[in-house]
């Protein structure tokens, strides 16, 4: 099924690695039918960073990744910024709490002057480890999170959360965060949604839902903002994890094949990016080119 002439098809949250699929993934992305990601920074050495130059370097590497997107296939990469919340577990261990929080928030700040210099378009992703920690591990999780809405308001981007799978309490608990913060609350991206919440459920909080097949029949007719992400990971060993880079180009195919879907597809690929990054994204070229 033909896309809307125009349509950017946009992947909102993946990940590529110098040691997996990398460029392939986005060529494959690209036949599909896809034309924009928002490509998350990851963690691409055996072990979390020790140091900001750690994270320096692996800042430098996802910014080369899209730079080789673009140049080589066409396809427009807005980087996504910051140490990942997870890292904290590992570092604490390693280096001690404090130590760990102090770098953990200083990689914020060094992903905020890259926001500053246009070097990346968001912080993410921030937020908290996704299983149980330790008690000191927690509790640095939370000021860290504190520190990088902080950052999100300071340079005027969005804060893209990781975090467990939220309720109605939880998604109010974020936005009492990002208010203390005076981050506003379009500003503040859950990912990896993994359910429908209902209008008015997430608090103001916006949803980047999964785009499996059920949720994206779910969520189609709800206003934006919304958007739909892979979190394609590229690690050789779980291939195609956590969905493969061509299932949003796949869903958008399937949204446009039913009356009305087409007009639909314009909420997640470019309304809502205007109304949360604050541009709307264009499509050079014909479908697939």
């Amino acid at each position: 099924m033909p896309l809307p002439p125009g349509l950017p098809v946009i992947d909102h949250h993946c990940h590529l690695s110098p040691h997996g699929e990398g460029i392939e993934a986005a060529r494959r992305f690209r036949s599909a039918g896809g034309s924009h990601l928002f490509l998350a920074t990851q963690n691409y050495d055996p072990h979390p960073p020790r140091t900001l130059d750690d994270y320096r370097r692996q800042f430098e590497t996802t910014e080369q990744l899209s730079r080789r997107l673009h140049e080589e296939l066409g396809v427009t990469a807005y980087v996504v910024v910051a140490p990942y919340p997870v890292d904290l577990v590992a570092c604490a261990s390693a280096l001690g709490a404090e130590q760990a929080l102090d770098l953990h928030r200083a990689a914020l700040d060094l992903a905020g002057e890259w926001v500053r210099e246009r070097r990346a378009v968001a912080l993410g992703e921030v937020g908290w480890p996704h299983f149980p920690v330790p008690p000191e591990v927690a509790d640095i999780a939370a000021s860290a999170f504190r520190h990088a809405l902080k950052v999100a308001r300071e340079v005027d981007c969005p804060a893209i959360v990781h975090s467990p799978d939220l309720d109605p309490e939880g998604y109010r608990n974020l936005a009492t965060e990002a208010g203390r913060a005076g981050l506003p609350l379009h500003r503040v991206v859950k990912h990896y949604a993994r359910t429908r919440v209902e209008p008015g459920g997430s608090a103001g909080i916006v949803l980047s839902y999964l785009a499996r097949r059920e949720i994206v029949t779910e969520v189609v007719p709800d206003a934006g903002p919304w958007f739909l992400e892979t979190d394609f990971l590229d690690d050789p060993k779980r291939p195609g994890a956590v969905l493969d880079l061509t299932t949003v180009p796949r869903r958008a195919r399937a949204i446009a094949s039913v009356a009305g879907g087409a007009d639909r597809l314009w909420v997640p690929f470019v309304d809502s990016v205007e109304k949360v990054y604050g541009w709307r994204p264009q499509r050079d070229g014909p479908e697939g080119s």
